[in-house]
């Protein structure tokens, strides 16, 4: 056994791995090997350059802060932004990644919540004359960042996780196969986001080189994936669907061997669409064959990442009918109605988690905790579910955005999805207003298709005649765009201001 191997064993199996410790532990197996491209400079680091980076900025920040305080760190998107934070936590701070796309009245609320030490805009604000100090070498369970809430539905909470929640459940991903260190996975997530973060972190892990974008922009992710012959791309529902209408059927996306989707439900005729585009082997005379795998995950910022997944191999039929999928090695699943009782098989309830990545709690905001977390330890995730067979759940949409009109319940996900079919539409938003007599009725905003001048009324009409008359929205508006967060999660709240 080689000592690369020796080296990867180690990390795969202590778990003790944390954010201030991650690069210097991977430079140790792969040192010179390429970690990741950025798009906007064409700047390639290795494994080596982003210990070097971590060690110079976190010897400049260990100057400006005590041990616990938090950093914010509203820097341009990419790479960096993950280093950052690693630089954070051996400097012994607590990082605190926002998005800068945010309104300024956002990062001032995050800043404000935390009661931010540091405020890092820039990789200019890193800069430092030491070269490095004596690391702080934090504990798997001592909080490591701050992750704040999408704010779909309500204020951004802080969600407090551990270095055992952001590093050390996807430790084992060192021993992955040796050749998929030889693929690129073009990522346009913003890192400040959950989903952003782990996944950077994970396919650091596997030695998997990234070419990283500073925001997504549909002609230059399917530009990145043709010149580059990128092997993976990860993504969120809405870019697909952007991809999609940006005309990514017309493009060669032939060396694409694995899709992967997360943050919300992927439409099951846009991930089939998307393996067809991709391929599984590449032979001889024949160039690329087959179909590509799509890998969706199921998870939220309260759980460090993801709790659940589905893989659709090459092939074969997508998926597991509407699972989200089977829970992650770790992970306990509980779904409940009401009043917390267990529901049975084919039952709708709240789905519960327990694992290793569920949050410590709001910063500073107890009363949430204790509404969200119950003194066991499990997360009322305000997902509801229905239970299915192998312990899979199919989602059925979030607690907060369930409307109760005239006593029924209306799921926007059922309503949203029945519009869509309109071959006019191109996406539609389900929120409820008030009422008086039913006390909320659903409303629609809808995006149409390029070039359409579909009435509203006649959508009315045609939505009616395919939906129950307590689901049919009672009015639509059009939109040129959906408002949206840094992972395209359409801000519902803000919505609900078209029709008051």
């Amino acid at each position: 056994m080689t000592l690369q191997s020796l080296r990867r064993a180690d990390v795969a199996i202590r778990r003790r791995v944390t954010l201030a410790s991650l690069f210097h532990d991977l430079a140790a197996i792969w040192g010179g090997r390429r970690l990741t491209t950025d798009a906007g400079t064409d700047l390639v680091l290795t494994y080596d350059d982003a210990a070097d980076r971590v060690d110079r900025w976190a010897a400049g920040l260990s100057l400006r802060i005590d041990h616990g305080d938090r950093v914010v760190l509203a820097m341009r998107n990419g790479y960096d932004q993950l280093l950052a934070a690693s630089a954070v936590s051996r400097a012994g701070g607590i990082a605190v990644p926002v998005n800068p796309q945010m309104r300024a009245s956002e990062i001032d609320h995050v800043i404000a919540d935390c009661d931010a030490a540091v405020v890092v805009r820039s990789v200019d604000d890193l800069a430092t004359p030491i070269e490095s100090v004596a690391p702080h070498l934090p504990a798997p369970d001592e909080v490591a960042a701050l992750f704040y809430t999408s704010g779909t539905t309500g204020r951004p909470k802080g969600a407090a996780l551990t270095h055992r929640s952001l590093v050390g459940q996807t430790t084992s991903a060192v021993l992955w196969p040796g050749h998929l260190r030889r693929d690129e996975v073009v990522v346009a997530l913003p890192v400040a986001h959950i989903m952003g973060f782990v996944t950077l972190v994970g396919l650091a892990l596997a030695g998997i080189p990234t070419f990283v974008m500073e925001r997504f922009r549909s002609d230059g992710v399917l530009d990145a994936i043709e010149t580059r012959r990128a092997t993976g791309f990860v993504g969120v529902p809405a870019m697909y669907r952007m991809l999609l209408e940006a005309g990514a059927a017309d493009r060669d996306l032939t060396s694409v061997r694995v899709w992967m989707s997360g943050a919300d439900v992927m439409p099951a005729e846009i991930a089939r669409a998307f393996k067809g585009f991709g391929a599984s082997i590449s032979l001889p005379l024949l160039g690329a064959v087959g179909e590509a795998a799509f890998v969706e995950g199921y998870g939220m910022v309260e759980v460090g990442g993801g709790v659940a997944a589905k893989i659709s191999p090459p092939m074969l039929p997508l998926g597991i009918g509407d699972t989200m999928g089977f829970r992650l090695p770790g992970y306990r699943f509980r779904v409940v109605d009401d009043d917390d009782r267990p529901v049975p098989m084919g039952g709708l309830g709240e789905l519960w988690v327990r694992g290793p990545g569920v949050l410590e709690g709001y910063w500073n905001a107890p009363d949430a905790t204790a509404q969200a977390v119950t003194p066991d330890g499990w997360l009322r995730t305000g997902d509801l579910v229905r239970v299915g067979p192998l312990g899979t759940v199919v989602f059925c949409g979030r607690r907060k955005q369930v409307l109760k009109s005239g006593g029924y319940s209306v799921y926007p996900l059922e309503v949203e999805a029945a519009i869509e079919e309109h071959p006019e539409v191109a996406e539609a938003a389900i929120v409820g207003v008030p009422d008086d007599k039913l006390g909320e009725v659903p409303a629609a905003a809808v995006r149409l298709v390029a070039g359409s001048t579909l009435d509203p009324q006649e959508l009315l009409a045609w939505a009616e005649e395919r939906l129950a008359h307590y689901k049919a929205p009672r009015r639509i508006v059009v939109v040129d765009e959906l408002p949206r967060t840094g992972t395209q999660k359409v801000q519902k709240d803000r919505l609900v201001e078209l029709f008051t």
